[in-house]
Formats: C-alpha cells, sequence, structure tokens
C-alpha cells in the first residue's frame, strides 16, 4: 500500500491569517458560555469563517509586476498563466505584440510581465504600399525591423526620429541618378522628383522669363534622363560700317584723252547698325537689325576725263621727227598684267582706252607728260611708272598679250619731242 504524503506550504499571508483565527478563537472559549453567548458565538463565528475563508483567499493571490504599454502596475492574481492574466485584465493580446516572458509561462509570485501593443503602420514606398503591425518605438526602429535600407540620396517622411503613432503614415522616395545640364555645366545628380519643375527647385535652380528646359516643366522625371536649362540672354550690339563711294566722272575737253584727274577726294562714310542679339548659353543664335544711323556722311569722288585727242606729228613716210634721241631697253605690258590697275601713274585709265600710245618711264630720265616717239611703236606719252622702269628703261602698252609678246625685250631708239 502506497501512502501519499500532501504537504502544503504556507505563505507568510496565510501564516497571518491563520495565526489570527486561532487568536479569536482562544478568546472566545476562555468565558463562559450562556445561551444568548452560544448564539452570539455561533454567529460570530459564521463571520468569522467567511472572513477567514476571504482572507485566505486573497492571501493565497500571486504578486505581479506588470509593464503595459509603459505603465508600471502591480497585481496579485490566481491566474495561471500570463495569457489567463490578461482576459483577467481584459487586455486582448494580438499575436504581433510584444510579451516577454511569453503569454504560456506559468505565473509564480514576484513575476515580472511586460507588454508592448502592436501599432498598425502603413509604409509607402514609391508606388508600392503595405500595413505592418509594429512595437517599434520610432520609424528608424521600424525600418531595421522590416529590414528596409535607405541611401543619403532618398527621401522619407516623416523623419527616422518620430515616434510611432497607431495609424502613422510613412512615405519613402526612392532617389535615382540624372544629368543636370545647367547652361555650360554639366554634372551628375540624384532626385526623388516627379517633375521637371519640382526637381529644379529641389536643386535650387531659378529661371528667367527667356529661359528653355528640355524637356518641359511639365514632364516626369525619369531614371537617367537628361535635364537641360538653356539660358536664354538678348543683348545689344552696335556695329560700324564703311560708306562706299561712288566714282563721278565729267568730261573734260581741256584734257588729252585718255586722261583723268580727280577733282574731288572720294570719302567713306560711317553708318552705325543697332543688333538685337540671341544668346543661348552664351552662344549666338539669332541676330536682329532694329536701329541704323549714318553717323557720317560719305563723298563721292570726282573725277574730270581728258577728251581732247592726242595730235600727232604729221611725219613723210620714212622721216623721223627731230629731237633728242635716247637708246633705251624696252618691254611692253597689258592693263591686265599681274598687279596692273589699268590705271597709269597720270590717271589715263588704259581699260577704257585700249588705243592709247602710252609708254611706263623713269621720270628721273623722262618726266611723265613728256611726248615721245619710239622707234617701231610710233608717237606716245610718258604717262606711267613702274617698279621695275629704272634708269633707261621703258615700258610700251599694248591693249593685247598677244601684241605684248610680239614685242618682247629689246633695245630701241627714242626721241623727245618735247
Amino acid at each position: 500500500m502506497t501512502t501519499i504524503k500532501i504537504v502544503y506550504i504556507i505563505t507568510p499571508r496565510e501564516k497571518e491569517a491563520f495565526f489570527i483565527v486561532i487568536q479569536t478563537m482562544k478568546n472566545l472559549f476562555s468565558k463562559t458560555l450562556s445561551n444568548k453567548k452560544l448564539t452570539v458565538m455561533l454567529a460570530s463565528f459564521i463571520v468569522f469563517a467567511a472572513s477567514f475563508g476571504f482572507i485566505f483567499y486573497e492571501a493565497s493571490k500571486k504578486t505581479v509586476a506588470l509593464t503595459l504599454d509603459g505603465q508600471k502596475k502591480v497585481v496579485t492574481t490566481h491566474s495561471s498563466t500570463i495569457q489567463d492574466l490578461f482576459k483577467e485584465l481584459n487586455i486582448n493580446i494580438r499575436s504581433e505584440d510584444y510579451v516577454s516572458p511569453s503569454v504560456n509561462t506559468e505565473i509564480k509570485d514576484q513575476l515580472k510581465v511586460e507588454w508592448k501593443p502592436a501599432k498598425k503602420v502603413q509604409i509607402l514606398e514609391d508606388e508600392k504600399k503595405k500595413t505592418v503591425w509594429t512595437t517599434a518605438k520610432t520609424v528608424e526602429e521600424l525600418l531595421e525591423e522590416n529590414q528596409i535600407l535607405l541611401t543619403d540620396h532618398d527621401e522619407i517622411q516623416p523623419k527616422k526620429e518620430t515616434k510611432i503613432k497607431s495609424e502613422l503614415n510613412i512615405m519613402i522616395h526612392r532617389a535615382f541618378p540624372l544629368i543636370l545640364e545647367n547652361g555650360i555645366n554639366k554634372q551628375e545628380v540624384w532626385s526623388t522628383s516627379t517633375t521637371v519643375a519640382d526637381f529644379l527647385s529641389h536643386q535650387g535652380i531659378s529661371l528667367s522669363e527667356l529661359d528653355r528646359v528640355e524637356p518641359s516643366l511639365e514632364n516626369q522625371v525619369q531614371k537617367d534622363a537628361v535635364v537641360k536649362v538653356i539660358r536664354v540672354e538678348k543683348v545689344t550690339d552696335v556695329v560700324e560700317e564703311p560708306i562706299r563711294f561712288a566714282v563721278v566722272t565729267k568730261k573734260d575737253d581741256q584734257l588729252a584723252s585718255g586722261t583723268e584727274k580727280i577733282l574731288t577726294e572720294g570719302k567713306e562714310g560711317i553708318l552705325s547698325k543697332e543688333f538685337e542679339v540671341l544668346l543661348e548659353n552664351g552662344v549666338e543664335v539669332a541676330r536682329t537689325l532694329i536701329n541704323e544711323t549714318t553717323k557720317v556722311e560719305k563723298q563721292d569722288q570726282v573725277v574730270s576725263v581728258g577728251t581732247q585727242p592726242i595730235a600727232q606729228p604729221v611725219v613723210s613716210r620714212g622721216q623721223e621727227p627731230a629731237g633728242k634721241e635716247l637708246y633705251v631697253s624696252s618691254t611692253a605690258y597689258t592693263a591686265s598684267c599681274n598687279g596692273c590697275s589699268g590705271t597709269t601713274a597720270t590717271g589715263i585709265n588704259l581699260k577704257s582706252n585700249p588705243n592709247a600710245k602710252v609708254i611706263a618711264v623713269d621720270p628721273k630720265v623722262i618726266p611723265l607728260g613728256t611726248k615721245v616717239y619710239v622707234e617701231g611703236y610710233g608717237y606716245a606719252i610718258a604717262a606711267d611708272t613702274g617698279g621695275a622702269i629704272d634708269g633707261h628703261k621703258i615700258d610700251v602698252f599694248f591693249a593685247s598679250k598677244a601684241d605684248a609678246y610680239r614685242w618682247g625685250r629689246k633695245k630701241v631708239k627714242i626721241k623727245i619731242l618735247s
């Protein structure tokens, strides 16, 4: 036969209550009993028994120290587990709540229990939305809890240090790279903006009235896009241009045919032009004339053109005119030779007078304007000079190159007539 021994451990509270009962009983039964007193005694005993039972019930409770959502509280309970205790306290526990130790832990005297209720939070990351329950204290703890990593360029609202509240909305904007060309400056930047206008505002870029933006301000900003800010300005440019003078000719029968004389020197005028210049990033793209003013009037050149025929001495066949004789080395040229202007040193326009008889001389030997007779060429006038004509040399004018080539280079006799 097995003997079962039941051991009951009396707590300090139970021991104190039991001691009170014993002392009361001693006091009752130590006095002489009467019927009246017996009745009173029985009634008192019943009251005492009920009181003792209540005291014993209360004394048998266990003390639990609670921390409920940061608030400390001490309770006594007959609950067997933490979950029973929360039901007793009318606290609904969610699976996402933090409870330490676990809800299935057995209640012991002086047990410490902590409960943090989970809060409902919505996270909107770009276009993705999700709802989470959390016991994190701050937004930063929530991000770590959900393994959400942010770069230095990403944006989050509210800030990381914000305390978590129920129904809190957290917005995360992921940054992406793109190229910004601001005038002539080009750089890679990061942005979380939705439109070009919003992007430029975040970059601290202001636009003038004429500036252009590509793509337009209303366009959506895309990853790796190129946003161009074209700086446009209008400036005024004043340019001075010469006004060419005209050559006015007048016939003069007092001058030998083929000779010219400048009566009034020509002078160029000055025309001032004002332009509106359109610049894009400092480069001219358009120019519009808005005003022009004559600052200096031009003065046309007046030239007197001789019409008097050159008198040719009458000489019999085989007879040479009288005069001082010279032997010179001669060459030939035309009005269209390299470096030739077509006008002689004395003003004869050889292109307008192709039949003129003219020789180029060294004025130190034969003065300009001298009439001569050239053997094989005829009567002529010394009306031109040349860089290669030095000393006893002459250059004979012909209208055509063929005649000039035929003349070639040869020594000839000339006579000074006047």
